[in-house]
């Protein structure tokens, strides 16, 4: 083996380990900024929102049935207390995004009503139901 052909070996063995080398380094460091970030995998939740200026409590239904309509949930609620209105959101084509808003004008039937609902089984689907928090967007 000439000089030339073992030299050319051994610097690209030298790089190889240098590459291998950095790559791990960078690893290391995006495993300790994200530690030390203290981030976790659930998204931080929104505060309360303010009280409506109409006095009315708004409570959050996810999880519903895509085949529930606006009246079927009026009905869930309405076991527990006045019901003011109850809305599904939709897409615009008219398919159900598979959560809603129920208004409720007494806080004392709206909480009881978010405890009784909340994974309660309704349409086979376990609701998740409390009051809503930040800014609808």
């Amino acid at each position: 083996m000439h000089a030339t052909a073992f030299a050319a070996l051994a610097l690209r063995h030298w790089i190889g380990i240098a590459v291998v080398a950095l790559a791990l380094a960078w690893l290391a460091a995006a495993i300790a900024l994200r530690l030390s970030a203290g981030r976790s995998k659930a998204a931080p939740k929104r505060p309360a929102r303010p009280p409506r200026a109409d006095g009315l409590i708004e409570i959050y239904v996810g999880n519903l049935s895509y085949d529930m309509n606006d009246a079927q949930l009026n009905a869930e609620f309405s076991k527990y207390g006045i019901v003011e209105s109850a809305r599904i959101i939709t897409h615009p084509s008219g398919k159900s995004k598979g959560y809603g808003f129920v208004l409720m004008p007494h806080r004392a039937e709206a909480e009881i009503a978010c405890k009784a609902l909340n994974g309660a089984d309704v349409m086979g689907r376990k609701l998740r139901v409390n009051e809503a928090r930040g800014a609808s967007k």
